[in-house]
C-alpha cells in the first residue's frame, strides 16, 4: 500500500509537502476548494518548487470552477515544475461546489470535460462551447504535447465509479472501494500516544474536523449510498436543527466553514470522542497498522491521510512512523 498525504490550500501546506517528502510519503494531493481556501494549482507550484520527489496533484479538481482550457494550462504548469510527478484529480463536486450553494456536477459533465482535458493535453483540438480550441503553447512555453498524466476520478457511487473505470487510471474515495488497480482512499485522523484517550483537547482538535464531515456529507448528501443517515448519527437531530434555525439561503456557509480543518461553532455539539473514534482514522499505533492491513484486504492501493489541527508536522510525523516508512 502507498502511504500519501491529502492538504487544503493554506499558505502552511508547501512546507507540510516538503516534510512529507522527507518522511517518505508517495503523493501530496491538494484540494479544489477556493470558497475555503487557496488555490489549488498555485499551492502545488509552490510545493514543487520545494520538492523533487513526492507524487503532486489536485484531490480533486471541480469541473465547473474553470475552463477546460485553463486547467490545461496548469497541468501543463505543474508538469514543467515537477516532470513525472504529476496526477490529475476530477470529480463532480463536494465542498468545493456546496459551499458555493450549487449541487455537485452531473457525472455526464465530469466525462465530457476529462475527455477535453485529455485531449487538450495530447495536442488535440476540442470543441468547447461551441469553438474549436487547442494548446497554442510554442517551443519554450510549455512542455511540449502529448503531456502524459493519469487520471483519477473522486467517486462517491456507481455513476462515478463507471466513469472512472471508463476514463481514469484509478479512483480517490472516502469509502474503501474495490475493484480498481489504483484505489486511494482519504483518511483523517491522528495516532494516539499510548494512553492517550479520544476526547483529549489535542486528540479532538487533530481529529474533530474530520469526524464532522459525517454530519456535513449526510446533510448535503442524504441519499448517498454506503454512508449512514443525519437521523441515524448521534447528536444528529440536534446538529439538524441548530442548521435549520438559519436562514435557508446561508445554511451552506455554516455547514462548510471550517470543513476538514477546524471545528465550526455548529459541529462543537456533537464532536466528542465517540464521534471521533466511530467515524476517523483514530488510535494507537498497533490498531491503526492493523486497520491498514484490512482497508488492504478491501481493495485499498493508497492512503491519502490528511493532517489537521495546530500541529501538521506533529501528526504528518505520527502517521509516518505508524505507517512504517519513517523511523
Amino acid at each position: 500500500m502507498d502511504i500519501s498525504c491529502a492538504f487544503p490550500p493554506v499558505p502552511d501546506t508547501p512546507e507540510h509537502v516538503a516534510l512529507a517528502e522527507r518522511l517518505g510519503y508517495r503523493r501530496a494531493w491538494v484540494y479544489d476548494t477556493p470558497a475555503l481556501q487557496l488555490d489549488v494549482w498555485a499551492t502545488l507550484a509552490r510545493a514543487a518548487e520545494r520538492t523533487r520527489r513526492i507524487g503532486l496533484g489536485p484531490g480533486v479538481l471541480i469541473p465547473s470552477l474553470r475552463h477546460v482550457l485553463v486547467n490545461a494550462a496548469a497541468v501543463a504548469t505543474l508538469a514543467a515544475l515537477a516532470p513525472g510527478r504529476v496526477v490529475v484529480g476530477i470529480g463532480s463536486g463536494f465542498t468545493g461546489r456546496l459551499a458555493m450553494g450549487q449541487r455537485p456536477n452531473p457525472w455526464g459533465f465530469v466525462a465530457q470535460y476529462a475527455r477535453q482535458l485529455r485531449a487538450l493535453l495530447a495536442g488535440e483540438a476540442v470543441e468547447v462551447d461551441g469553438a474549436l480550441t487547442r494548446m497554442l503553447h510554442g517551443p519554450g512555453q510549455a512542455p511540449p504535447r502529448p503531456i502524459r498524466v493519469p487520471f483519477v476520478f473522486g467517486v462517491g457511487g456507481p455513476r462515478g465509479e463507471a466513469v472512472a473505470r471508463e476514463l481514469g487510471d484509478g479512483i480517490f474515495t472516502v469509502v474503501p472501494t474495490g475493484g480498481f488497480a489504483w484505489a486511494a482512499l482519504l483518511t483523517f485522523g491522528t495516532v494516539l500516544e499510548p494512553g492517550e484517550p479520544f476526547d483529549a483537547p489535542r486528540v479532538l482538535a487533530a481529529a474533530g474536523a474530520g469526524a464532522a464531515v459525517v454530519f456535513h456529507r449526510a446533510w448535503d448528501l442524504p441519499g448517498a449510498p454506503r454512508r449512514p443517515k443525519l437521523g441515524e448519527l448521534p447528536g444528529g437531530a440536534a446538529w439538524k436543527a441548530a442548521l435549520e434555525a438559519l436562514p435557508p439561503r446561508e445554511r451552506h456557509l455554516h455547514t462548510h466553514e471550517g470543513h476538514l480543518t477546524f471545528v465550526n461553532a455548529i459541529d462543537r455539539t456533537v464532536i466528542t470522542g465517540e464521534a471521533v473514534r466511530a467515524y476517523t482514522f483514530t488510535g494507537e499505533a498497533p490498531a491503526l497498522r492493523a486497520r491498514l492491513d484490512e482497508l488492504t484486504a478491501r481493495g485499498v492501493t493508497e492512503i491519502a491521510y490528511q493532517p489537521a489541527g495546530p500541529d501538521v508536522p506533529r501528526e504528518l510525523i505520527a502517521f509516518a512512523r505508524m505507517a512504517g516508512i519513517a523511523s
